[in-house]
């Protein structure tokens, strides 16, 4: 299964510890040049950054035509989801892991599989690769700041049972 991710989805999950959760689901990530400089390119290092360099399940990929995100967006988005939704077209990967709104909109109307950081935790959830799924969705929300809506928050735990 060829997987993409955008930055959001790798800093969260290194953010409470969990990143091998990819590796586990995915065996493999693909990123795009521009979310690896999202990543690297940083004053101090954020959740995400020496991991995107060391773990060799991760590999970077360039996108073989960048001319092709001319025009490709009907709304301006940042270069890491730009080119995350470029390089899963580009490949014609199976998934796309992305989490920003007007991302997801323009992969939805482009015909893009995604799901989103708590998709992959639900489902890690449903393949026994974490015990409880509250814990991690507090700690995301306290340590990575993500935000997710009390609705949201009830609905995901009601699917997988808690």
């Amino acid at each position: 299964m060829i997987v993409v991710s955008n930055t959001s989805p790798i800093t969260s999950l290194a953010a409470i510890g969990q990143l091998d959760l990819l590796r586990q689901l995915y065996g493999k990530i693909i990123i795009p040049e521009a979310v690896y400089r999202e990543l690297t390119e940083v004053k101090s290092p954020i959740p995400g950054t020496i991991e995107v360099q060391t773990y060799n399940w991760i590999e970077v990929r360039p996108l073989s035509d960048a001319t092709r995100l001319v025009g490709l967006f009907s709304q301006p988005l940042d270069e890491g989801e730009s080119w995350a939704i470029a390089l899963t077209l580009e490949l014609s990967a199976e998934l796309l892991l992305i989490d920003e709104r007007r991302g997801r909109s323009e992969a939805n109307r482009l015909g893009v599989r995604i799901t989103g950081l708590l998709g992959v935790l639900v489902e890690a959830k449903q393949k026994k690769l974490i015990p409880v799924l509250k814990p991690l969705l507090d700690n995301l929300k306290k340590t990575a700041q993500f935000r997710v809506t009390d609705a949201l928050y009830t609905k995901i735990l009601q699917m997988v049972d808690e």
